[in-house]
């Protein structure tokens, strides 16, 4: 048996096994879709399974891809792996069925095009490997291979169009490495996350799900979003190779101006920019050690650039897929770079978890619909009330509400400082619970009761603040009950002191 000449490493065989040893157990017609994160090695492994698929059956194999980066990628690790193949492109008009070719890569509306026209016989397709599985525009295809096999590999398997799961197309999901087992044996690097609490309330979503790009540009191109992005670079990652990911050209093009400005090298990339220029533009990413490259809608897939040392994600997204492809750019290690920086402008983490964090994939492929529910749930704006029931628990309390932000500018203006909030905050609280408790006991289990209280006046300072990161906030919310929680102590205990000595 033939292997590529990339060495393979042993979750890759493993992963590589257990998908060939499965195609193998069931029906032609049954459709397998693999999973594994960004990073980790997917076409390496589909091309070895192409390999052993030629070797064992003698059909066959045609890899669909829906972008040009990826099918001349796709083609030249098959080349590695000895497996002479052709991509079909807007070059090649006809595919002659007595060609020496075993393997095809093609993009989906080329390939398309060519059947419709008769200029490509499928018939003798054994196998179809499908990348980028979760973009919904290959349903149109799968259906014409009808003596193929089916693999399907993503890092999300979470379809791009709500309409079409992907367990309605694909029969099983075989699950393979996690993002922290790959990190943790020292395949992809380890993130540092900084985020920033935005408010999002003047995003809309469009037809498809996402926030639109022209609210979008509107709220990311804005001198505040431009000022907090500065602040955030030079706070996590002055002088280091960044990526930029924003969601409008008018956005990235003021951010691209904005780091000029201050003196930064900074150059910006979208859809549009020839090819010509793209190629000199990505050369010169590599070659400059502190560039900052600001892009749109490009450089989330078919992009390998390991130096990368900050991926900030300067835009909001409700693509779990968008998410990791975005984050997975600066995810490659390298002998010199075993860690790299997050910095997220558009309350992602809080929408889809952090990026190396456990993600059941089996129940988002099972169940989107439900998965789809709790990213919505997350997605919406913000509105806070104490619960009746809640309210009921302190009866001897008259004024429950705090606004933090009245007493924050009133504070400021007093020439007062910040902190001095969060004390009166706590201040209150406490009075709250030692007003409405007999014993200490009794005051505590009422403090834990108000933890989304505190959540809430913590998250109002962070606000005012401006540039508080979610860190410093996660590290005050603690401070602030472990706070509340003495308070209570010393007052409770002063009181009990006060009825002794009476």
């Amino acid at each position: 048996m033939i292997e590529c000449n990339t060495q393979l490493y042993d979750y890759q065989r493993n992963d590589l096994n257990k998908l060939f040893t499965k195609m193998e157990q069931v029906s032609n017609t049954y459709k397998l879709l693999y999973q594994l994160p960004t990073g980790g090695g997917k076409t390496v492994i589909f091309s070895e399974i192409a390999n052993q698929f030629i070797l064992k059956y003698k059909q066959n194999v045609m890899i669909l891809t829906h972008r040009q980066e990826l099918c001349n990628q796709t083609s030249i690790t098959l080349k590695k792996c000895g497996i002479v193949n052709k991509v079909i492109n807007s070059q090649v008009k006809r595919v002659k069925k007595t060609n020496e070719f075993k393997c095809y890569v093609a993009m989906v509306e080329t390939l398309k095009n060519r059947i419709e026209t008769g200029d490509i016989n499928i018939d003798d397709i054994g196998l179809l490997i499908i990348d980028e599985a979760h973009h919904n525009s290959f349903q149109k295809l799968i259906d014409k291979f009808a003596n193929a096999r089916v693999i399907g590999v993503t890092a999300t398997p979470y379809s791009s169009d709500a309409s079409l799961p992907m367990y309605k197309t694909y029969d099983e999901l075989i699950i393979g490495e996690s993002i922290e087992s790959l990190i943790e044996n020292g395949f992809l690097a380890a993130p540092t996350t900084w985020r920033y609490d935005v408010e999002l309330n003047t995003l809309q979503t469009g037809t498809h799900g996402d926030f639109t790009t022209t609210t979008s540009d509107e709220l990311y191109a804005s001198p505040a979003m431009l000022e907090l992005l500065l602040h955030a670079y030079e706070e996590h990652s002055k002088n280091k190779k960044v990526l930029i990911f924003n969601n409008g050209i008018f956005a990235s093009k003021a951010v691209c101006q904005m780091f000029n400005d201050a003196g930064y090298p900074a150059k910006h990339l979208d859809n549009e920019t020839t090819a010509t220029e793209r190629a000199d533009i990505l050369l010169w990413l590599k070659k400059t050690k502190n560039a900052i490259l600001t892009s749109v809608s490009i450089l989330t897939t078919g992009f390998d650039e390991p130096t990368i040392q900050t991926v900030i994600l300067n835009r909001a997204t409700t693509s779990l897929t968008l998410y990791h492809q975005m984050i997975g750019r600066g995810s490659r290690r390298l002998p010199k770079k075993k860690t790299f920086t997050i910095i997220d402008l558009g309350n992602n983490v809080d929408r889809f978890g952090q990026w190396n964090a456990a993600v059941d994939w089996q129940f988002v492929f099972d169940h989107p619909d439900a998965y789809n529910e709790s990213i919505q749930i997350h997605s919406s704006h913000d509105s806070h009330k104490m619960p009746s029931e809640m309210r009921s628990m302190f009866p001897n309390t008259l004024e429950i509400a705090f606004d933090v932000q009245q007493a924050y500018h009133e504070a400021i203006e007093a020439g007062r400082k910040p902190s001095t909030i969060i004390a009166a905050s706590i201040d209150q609280h406490a009075q709250m619970c030692t007003d409405n408790s007999d014993t200490i006991a009794e005051a505590l289990a009422l403090a834990a009761q108000l933890e989304t209280e505190v959540t809430w006046r913590v998250k109002q300072y962070g606000k005012c603040l401006g540039k508080a990161t979610k860190n410093y906030l996660e590290w005050l919310q603690e401070d602030y009950k472990s706070k509340l929680e003495e308070q209570i102590k010393d007052v409770m205990a002063q009181r009990l002191t006060q009825k002794i000595a009476v």
